[in-house]
């Protein structure tokens, strides 16, 4: 299992699901832990009752059905479902509504999800999910990429309310993968994923919502952050040791 998850941590996200079904069919014995512990591209599936799309993952999933976060019903319908309290429910829907004014602001478009549901410490946990489709085909309102997707993933524990203030949880997880494919720069194709986790204590005085959203949003900071550093810089610089630049060339002394 060790081994296995070490695997993944190292695979392109494009592959992780060709990767995750070989190791389910050799590993059939650890096909829940697997499942519950490698994160997946997110897919989509629309809700033809409110004719809005929602995000796939293991958190709205019951058997083979997800639950919208619209509707609040399970797809394929499902009789016995898990359903949040009528609280939760109704927190479940303000979030939704806030985190797609948030998608809209960094995202530019794309699609998000929010799920809530009690656990077994008295407390809640919430789950916000965005997929972004940075292709030309997709939402991609630059044009600049033939093929990119941006999956974001932050699932926060809310402990126990205690003397008016309580402690978060929020473990991120981002999947990057992107494709470029033109004249000047030819095939350049980039992917890695990376996972954060962050814990404070704060006062519920504002709300739940509002302590979830900032937490969300310096953790999101800080990933792209990182991703710039790791990826895109390294990536630079090794393309600029390998190939350099027409002018550093120039620049260069003769033998």
């Amino acid at each position: 299992m060790e081994a296995a998850m070490g695997l993944m941590r190292r695979m392109p996200p494009k592959h992780i699901d060709t990767a995750l079904s070989a190791l389910l069919s050799l590993l059939p014995h650890h096909s829940s832990d697997l499942l519950s512990q490698v994160d997946q591209p997110l897919q989509v599936l629309c809700d033809s009752e409110y004719g809005k799309d929602f995000i796939l993952c293991e958190y709205n999933r019951d058997a083979d059905s997800y639950r919208s976060p619209w509707s609040n019903v399970y797809h394929p319908p499902l009789e016995d479902g898990t359903l949040p309290s009528s609280e939760l429910r109704q927190l479940e829907i303000e979030a939704n509504d806030i985190f797609a004014v948030y998608r809209d602001q960094y995202y530019e478009g794309g699609i998000s999800s929010v799920y809530m549901w009690e656990d077994d410490n008295a407390g809640f946990v919430g789950c916000f999910l965005i997929k972004k489709d940075g292709s030309k085909t997709g939402q991609g309102r630059r044009g600049y990429l033939q093929e990119g997707a941006w999956d974001a993933i932050h699932v926060i524990e809310v402990g126990p309310e205690e003397e008016g203030t309580t402690n978060y949880r929020l473990t991120s997880t981002v999947m990057l993968s992107l494709t470029t494919d033109n004249e000047p720069s030819g095939t350049f194709s980039l992917s890695g994923s990376l996972r954060r986790q962050m814990n404070m204590r704060l006062s519920v005085e504002e709300g739940h919502l509002c302590n979830m959203g900032r937490m969300i949003e310096e953790m999101e900071g800080k990933l792209r952050n990182s991703l710039e550093q790791v990826y895109f810089g390294k990536t630079k610089e090794m393309v600029c040791t390998l190939r350099p630049p027409a002018e550093v060339v120039m620049r260069l002394p003769s033998s």
